[in-house]
């Protein structure tokens, strides 16, 4: 278990908020396609060579080592020259250059195609109706005897400091493209626990909201709905991985090292856990919904009996005035001296005894 202990542990430290430096070896600016390429050979790196065609000359010379390529959003003709330098497939090649692919594991002769979504937490000081929570991007790995090819898609989701920690544990990239593929998969499934985890805290203030009776009930509606269409981004990203790490854990494949193989549950197991979890967001929000179109439900009944009430103590008044209106001769104590007061009287008796009814029963 100390291995799969090391492999955490690496992703652990990549996961980690802290400071960009552009200037390490290992990192180059966003803009350009060729984040890096470098030799390992026994899980230590290499003096860099001058192109990629030299670095892959120089592994394959010796039979020994592998080169990593990191490239980001890369074009069809950049990326020809590297499929045609590693004998990527065609199919394989387009999913690469154009993304917006499911999360997939495939086998193309003894190259293995693997795709993640990452997910990122967009930080939010108020939960809105037009506010962003979750940002996805991709990254494509292929990984072959001796070569490890990624490509990135995004603005998130770099895979600088992943690198600089493997490259702190010379072990564990002693084991080949496959222990690369393992890092990468364990921190593209941890970045989903850290960003579900941040979803709750927006799931818990809705909730707390819409149960709160100071909380205006239209705009609610709005920020569920929303939240609900970003948990959705969330969950298209982390179900359909269940599938290839499943593959990865239990099919044998000549590129992926077999006492690496193991550790891919491992894997499995946290994904499955962030699944469950979003499912459970989902109901959450679907019961958070009912209970706010419930609430609205007996407000409206609430206003509704209100103005019903109103317009029976309206009609007292009502009545009367329309009687004596018809301005007919002979009416009752039309001319007496106290009919007016007497009418008026009348009118506020009945109003004040049918509005203290009202108010007994609960209608006001």
């Amino acid at each position: 278990m100390s291995m799969v202990g090391n492999l955490r542990k690496v992703v652990r430290l990549a996961r980690r908020g802290r400071r960009v430096d552009l200037s390490h070896p290992a990192r180059s600016p966003l803009g350009s396609t060729v984040v890096n390429c470098v030799i390992y050979r026994d899980g230590v790196r290499q003096e860099a060579a001058s192109t990629v065609e030299e670095s892959v000359a120089r592994v394959r010379k010796r039979g020994h080592g592998f080169v990593w390529l990191g490239l980001h959003e890369p074009t069809e003709t950049e990326f020809a020259q590297v499929a045609e330098l590693f004998g990527l497939h065609p199919l394989a090649v387009e999913d690469a250059v154009h993304a917006h692919q499911r999360p997939k594991a495939e086998q193309y002769g003894d190259v293995l195609f693997a795709v993640f979504k990452t997910v990122t937490y967009v930080e939010h000081t108020e939960l809105t109706a037009t506010s962003e929570v979750v940002d996805t991007g991709e990254i494509m790995v292929f990984t072959g005897p001796d070569f490890v090819v990624t490509v990135r898609h995004g603005r998130h989701g770099s895979l600088g400091p992943l690198r600089e920690d493997l490259e702190a544990q010379p072990d564990l990239l002693a084991k080949g493209p496959s222990a690369v593929l393992h890092a990468i998969a364990d921190h593209v499934v941890d970045d989903y626990v850290t960003v579900a985890d941040a979803v709750q805290n927006d799931i818990d203030q809705v909730e707390t909201d819409v149960f709160s009776p100071h909380s205006p009930r239209s705009a609610d509606a709005s920020r569920i709905y929303q939240l609900k269409r970003e948990l959705l981004e969330l969950k298209r990203a982390v179900v359909p991985l269940a599938r290839p790490l499943d593959r990865l854990a239990t099919e044998p494949r000549a590129c992926v090292d077999k006492e690496i193989q193991a550790y891919f549950r491992d894997v499995a197991d946290h994904l499955t856990r962030v699944t469950e979890q979003i499912h459970a967001f989902d109901a959450l929000l679907d019961s958070i919904l009912q209970a706010h179109l419930a609430q609205v439900t007996v407000a409206q009944n609430e206003d509704m009996r209100k103005i019903t009430a109103w317009a029976a103590i309206i009609a007292v008044p009502t009545m009367v005035c329309g009687v004596y209106g018809m301005n007919f001769d002979h009416m009752p104590e039309l001319r007496w001296r106290f009919g007016y007061p007497l009418v008026l009287a009348f009118i506020a008796t009945a109003c004040f005894v049918i509005h203290r009814s009202f108010k007994r029963n609960g209608w006001l």
